[in-house]
C-alpha cells in the first residue's frame, strides 16, 4: 500500500496554510452569520456589520505595529506566537455579551492577522525557487480561500443551529493546531539584525512610490470584493430569493471562486505580474456590474457568486509578489502592509456597501460600489505601471535606478 509522502517544504507550507485557514474561517464566517448574530445581539444587520469593520481595523492597526515590533525576531517563533494570539483573540470573542464588547474583542482578534500573513508569505517565498514564489505564497493564501469552501460553510451551518459563539471556539482550536504544526515543520532561522536596525530597514522600503501605489491598489481595488461580499447573505435571500438554509452552499461556491482565482492568479503572476493585475481588476468590474442583473435569479446569481470572487482573488498573489519584490531584503513590514491595506478595503467596502443599503437602494446596490472601486483600483495599477516604465527609462539614460 502506497503512503502519501510530503516533502519538508510542502509540510511547512501546509502548516502555514492551516493558520490561514483558521484566520479565513474566523474572518469570513461573520458574513454568513450576520443575520443570526444580529438577531442574537438584538441589533440591525447594518449595525452588526460593524463587527466586520472592527476586525478589519484590528488588522490595519496590528499589521504594521506587530510586524515592526517583531522584525528583529526569528520568524518561526513570531509565526507561532501570532497563531497563539489569534487563538486567544477568537476565544475571547465568545466570552463577552453585547455588541459593544464583541466589537472590542473582534478588534483585538484582528491585531495578529496581517502580521501572520505577511511573515508567512515571506517564509513561503524563501522555501522555493524564485520562479515559483507566487505559487508558494498562493498555498498560504489557499488556506484562507479554502476556509470559504470548508470552514465557513460548516461553521455557518453550525452557527445557524447553535449559538454563534461556539464557532469561534472552533476557530481557536484550529489556530492551536497550527501553532503545533508550525513548530514541527518550519525551520528555525536566526535573527540577523538588532531591533532598531531591522525596523529602519523595513521602514526604508516605504520611501519608494511603487510600494505606496501597490498598497493603493489593495486598498481601493480590494474594497470591491468586500462591498459585495459583506452583504452576500442578505443579497441572496432578499434579492435572489434563496432560503436562509441555502446560504451555506452559496458560501461554498464563493470559496471555490476565491480558491480558483487565487491559484490561477499565482500561476499567471509568475509569468506576467502587472498584466495579471490589470486583467483581474477589469474582469472584476465587469462581473460586479453583471451581478446587478444576475442577482435577481437563483441560477444566474449562483453562477455569479462563483465568478465574482474568482476575479477578485486572482489579483492577490500578484500584488503580494510585487510588493515583496519591491521591498528587496526587508520584506516583512511591506508584506504585512498589503494585508493591512486589504482590511482597510474590507472596512471601506463594508461601510460603503452598508451605506447604499441604508440609503434605500436595496441589497443589490453594493455591486455598483464594487464596480466603481474596481475601476479606481485599475486606474492606480495603470499609474503604477506607468511609473515603472518611466523609472526604467531614466535608468537606461544613466539616471539613478529606481526600485520597481
Amino acid at each position: 500500500m502506497r503512503t502519501l509522502h510530503l516533502s519538508p517544504t510542502r509540510r511547512a507550507l501546509l502548516a502555514l496554510a492551516l493558520g490561514g485557514f483558521g484566520i479565513g474561517t474566523g474572518e469570513f464566517v461573520m458574513l454568513g452569520l450576520l443575520p443570526d448574530v444580529a438577531a442574537n445581539l438584538h441589533e440591525s444587520i447594518p449595525h452588526t456589520g460593524y463587527l466586520i469593520s472592527a476586525y478589519a481595523l484590528g488588522v490595519v492597526v496590528g499589521a504594521p505595529t506587530v510586524t515592526a515590533l517583531t522584525a528583529h525576531l526569528p520568524r518561526k517563533g513570531v509565526l507561532m506566537s501570532l497563531a497563539l494570539a489569534l487563538a486567544v483573540g477568537n476565544l475571547a470573542t465568545t466570552l463577552v455579551p453585547g455588541l459593544g464588547l464583541v466589537l472590542v474583542f473582534r478588534f483585538l482578534a484582528g491585531l495578529p492577522h496581517g502580521a501572520f500573513f505577511g511573515v508567512a508569505s515571506v517564509v513561503a517565498g524563501q522555501l522555493v525557487a524564485p520562479h515559483r514564489r507566487s505559487q508558494a505564497m498562493a498555498v498560504v493564501f489557499a488556506g484562507l480561500t479554502t476556509a470559504n469552501i470548508v470552514g465557513v460553510p460548516l461553521t455557518t451551518y453550525a452557527g445557524q443551529h447553535m449559538n454563534w459563539r461556539w464557532v469561534y471556539v472552533g476557530v481557536a482550536l484550529v489556530e492551536l493546531v497550527a501553532v503545533a504544526l508550525i513548530g514541527l515543520t518550519v525551520e528555525r532561522t536566526p535573527a540577523h539584525e538588532s531591533g532598531r536596525a531591522a525596523v529602519r530597514g523595513e521602514l526604508a522600503v516605504f520611501r519608494t512610490p511603487p510600494v505606496w501605489l501597490a498598497l493603493g491598489i489593495a486598498t481601493i481595488g480590494g474594497g470591491a470584493m468586500f462591498a459585495t461580499f459583506s452583504y452576500i447573505a442578505p443579497m441572496m435571500t432578499h434579492v435572489a430569493g434563496f432560503a436562509s438554509s441555502s446560504v451555506t452552499w452559496l458560501m461554498v461556491l464563493f470559496g471555490l471562486g476565491m480558491t480558483g482565482g487565487n491559484l490561477l492568479g499565482a500561476r499567471l503572476a509568475d509569468r506576467a505580474l502587472m498584466p495579471t493585475i490589470f486583467a483581474a481588476m477589469s474582469a472584476e468590474a465587469v462581473v460586479a456590474l453583471l451581478f446587478l442583473l444576475t442577482a435577481h435569479n437563483e441560477l444566474t446569481a449562483a453562477f455569479t457568486v462563483f465568478a465574482f470572487p474568482f476575479t477578485s482573488m486572482a489579483m492577490l498573489p500578484a500584488l503580494q509578489a510585487r510588493i515583496i519584490h519591491l521591498s528587496g531584503g526587508a520584506p516583512n513590514l511591506a508584506a504585512a502592509s498589503v494585508h493591512a491595506a486589504f482590511n482597510i478595503a474590507n472596512s471601506l467596502g463594508a461601510w460603503l456597501g452598508g451605506l447604499v443599503i441604508d440609503w434605500g437602494f436595496g441589497y443589490a446596490a453594493p455591486n455598483v460600489v464594487a464596480a466603481l472601486l474596481a475601476v479606481l483600483g485599475l486606474g492606480i495599477a495603470v499609474l503604477s505601471a506607468t511609473y515603472d516604465r518611466r523609472s526604467a527609462g531614466r535608468a537606461d539614460q544613466g539616471g539613478r535606478p529606481v526600485l520597481v
